[in-house]
């Protein structure tokens, strides 16, 4: 009887054990292939081109294991993101500075280990609106992503700073909302809003359309051409447990961050295709070509830049601490 027990029990054990290994990162199949599985996440705008391209061009499977499984999920806001990094629900992906700072700083274990693109920010007027300048803006409702949002800080910094104005979350004179970039357009044609920051391609989008103009362009925009527009971020865990795993990531990413820059107009078509099978709107040639003017797509990141745009979160009583990023951005995947 005893003996027959031993037999169950190392029966179960070994099931149990084998249940572990196939459950694993990095666990191999039978024939000797990766049964891992990744989810990498972005946005539907035009700085987060390289996760297009890159789920297009299934650029993950020349990188990871054979077997290695990669799925997509795409992101409104970068608070959701970010949290989907935090709880493990994806590997890695791109998303705006402004949330992975601020993650960081209110303690998320995360790490920035290449940039995605800089520029693209746009700060719009609604067609009618009589806004001549951003000295206009006293009293007027603007629109951004998200509070506390990279396209937020961009345009409060600049008002502060050039034209002493803030908005009502600090009880200043501008009235703020927020809402989805895709939908500026109609925001714009039902006056709910007066100004909108706002991310490519959307504000191509809003010049084609007639319902707003461009009122500060991407140059002129603080931060605009040295901060990053989008950065890949991925957990400090997976940096720490499977290291193998964000190198081949973020090889990848390079190779899609290459492929727009060799290929433009082939990258620009797979930016139309997947933007309408995301968000259900189909962008013009001519949006996306105007677009791509202010975009500079690259992985190449710097900690300083961040820093400096931290400071200027904090200044707008965005974070409650002055931070100190010491740790957030890890370059040696891109050596």
């Amino acid at each position: 009887m005893k003996k027959w027990l031993s037999i169950v029990a190392l029966t179960v054990m070994s099931l149990v054990l084998a249940a572990c290994v196939s459950d694993d990162a990095g666990a191999n199949s039978e024939d000797g292939g990766s049964t891992e599985e990744i989810t990498i996440g972005y946005f539907p705008n035009i700085n987060h081109v390289a996760g297009m391209v890159a789920e297009t061009k299934d650029l993950y499977a020349e990188t990871l294991p054979d077997g290695t499984k990669v799925n997509y999920q795409y992101f409104p806001d970068g608070s959701s993101f970010m949290t989907a990094i935090e709880t493990g629900d994806i590997q890695g992906g791109l998303v705006g500075p402004g949330p992975a700072m601020n993650h960081f700083t209110s303690g998320a274990e995360v790490n920035v280990v290449a940039a995605g693109s800089t520029g693209g920010t746009v700060i719009m007027a609604r067609e009618g609106s009589d806004i001549k300048s951003p000295e206009d803006l006293a009293g007027k409702t603007f629109v951004s992503p998200r509070v506390g949002c990279t396209h937020d800080v961009q345009f409060e910094t600049m008002m502060k700073e050039e034209f002493g104005l803030t908005s009502d979350r600090i009880d200043g004179e501008m009235k703020h909302v927020t809402g989805k970039p895709a939908t500026y357009a109609s925001l714009f044609e039902t006056k709910n809003v007066d100004v909108a920051t706002v991310p490519e391609p959307w504000a191509s989008s809003i010049e084609e359309q007639g319902s707003g103009k461009v009122l500060v362009d991407t140059q002129d925009v603080a931060f605009g051409e040295t901060l990053p527009a989008a950065v890949f971020v991925t957990s400090q865990k997976l940096v720490d447990e499977n290291p193998d795993m964000v190198e081949s990531i973020v090889e990848a990413h390079k190779k899609a961050t290459d492929f727009i820059n060799e290929n433009p107009e082939e990258a620009k078509q797979i930016a139309i295709n997947k933007i309408k099978d995301i968000t259900d709107q189909e962008l013009s040639k001519e949006v996306i070509d105007r677009a791509w003017e202010r975009i500079d797509f690259t992985y190449e990141v710097k900690e300083e830049n961040l820093q400096k745009f931290a400071d200027a979160s904090y200044d707008l009583e965005f974070l409650k601490e002055k931070p100190d990023l010491t740790g957030l951005v890890d370059t040696s995947f891109l050596d």
